[in-house]
């Protein structure tokens, strides 16, 4: 792709606006996020309104407010106090927060078509009062969703968690059959409204194998299989419970078209695999679009050359991409 003034950039009027938060000042986000606002093929395909403290912002940025066809532009969030790179502090948690909440009121509002948001440190948030497990629920909870849940991508790979941040043994608790039932509906409803006619998902097990008919274990028996039932019968296509080791080799090769993962790492263990530095995350059930690279702040490198804004560019022309009505595919 060129850039937006070549002739194979689409017009200002038909590229679509979206937002880009910068993440906690003291990780990679910021470093990542202007370089991502000047690669070629990110402005081919959208406009850009980054959201973050007026002190970060480059000259060559404009601020806001400027006319809707501006190519990129600054909208600032607040004061950012003193603060150190590659650590933890209560400002820069405060500086995440209010950037994020610049760019949910605008797409809630509907002055952007979709939210890219760069990563943010949940240490830093609760340093700065605001005890949250991760983005997903503080965007549910400001958007006022009550079902969602995040969904992961990595090339052919869609895969919606049951449990997110928390001990494994509490996730384990929150295996229930009107849980898994209720996410299934959720997984089904978002691919329908990306385009998908019938979804074929399938509902990753909990136990080796499957548990092997009750040999290792009854999850599967007692609580997954008669989830998978429900779901059935309310029109959704779906198999399983399906043994771990194998559904997301399955679901990469492109037999499902999404994957219901109990627990964190079942999730994500396989999605950085398969997607390397192409991972995403987006929030199924929000009011408006929001997608995200899949890796943190990266406090150890923040500050030297070695962040690469590959996973974050792949985010922008994705979430344009989608904004645009253009395919499922995460656009690598």
């Amino acid at each position: 792709m060129g850039h937006p003034n070549s002739p194979g950039a689409a017009p200002a009027a038909r590229r679509p606006l979206i937002g880009l938060t910068l993440g906690d000042p003291a990780g990679i986000g910021p470093q990542i996020a202007l370089a991502a606002a000047r690669e070629p093929s990110v402005l081919a395909l959208a406009r850009l309104r980054l959201f973050g403290p007026g002190r970060l912002r480059p000259e060559w940025i404009a601020p806001e407010p400027l006319a809707p066809e501006a190519e990129c532009s600054w909208i600032d969030t607040g004061e950012l106090a003193d603060y150190q790179l590659g650590r933890v502090q209560p400002q820069c948690g405060r500086a995440a927060l209010a950037a994020l909440r610049g760019g949910v009121d605008w797409a809630r509002a509907g002055r952007i078509a979709a939210l890219v948001t760069a990563p943010v440190s949940k240490e830093a948030l609760h340093a700065a009062g605001e005890a949250v497990e991760g983005q997903t629920e503080l965007l549910a909870r400001w958007d006022g969703a009550e079902e969602y849940e995040m969904l992961a991508l990595a090339g052919r790979m869609r895969v919606m968690l049951l449990t997110r941040h928390m001990p494994l043994r509490s996730a384990l608790e929150l295996v229930t059959t009107e849980r898994v039932e209720g996410h299934l509906a959720l997984l089904d409803r978002s691919l329908r409204s990306w385009g998908f006619a019938r979804p074929h998902l399938a509902l990753a097990g909990l136990n080796p194998h499957a548990g092997e008919n009750g040999l290792l274990g009854r999850e599967e028996l007692d609580l997954l299989a008669p989830a998978v039932a429900r779901a059935r019968a309310r029109g959704i296509d779906v198999s399983g419970p399906l043994s771990p080791d194998s559904v997301f080799i399955a679901a990469a090769r492109g037999e499902f078209d999404a994957v219901l993962a109990l627990y964190h790492d079942q999730a994500f263990i396989p999605i950085k695999l398969a997607g390397g530095a192409s991972g995403l995350t987006v929030i199924a059930g929000l009011s408006f679009l929001r997608v995200s690279p899949a890796h943190g702040t990266a406090f150890d490198i923040a500050g030297t050359d070695k962040a690469s804004p590959h996973n974050l560019i792949v985010a922008l022309r994705q979430a344009a991409a989608w904004a645009a009505g253009r395919p499922v595919a995460v656009v690598d």
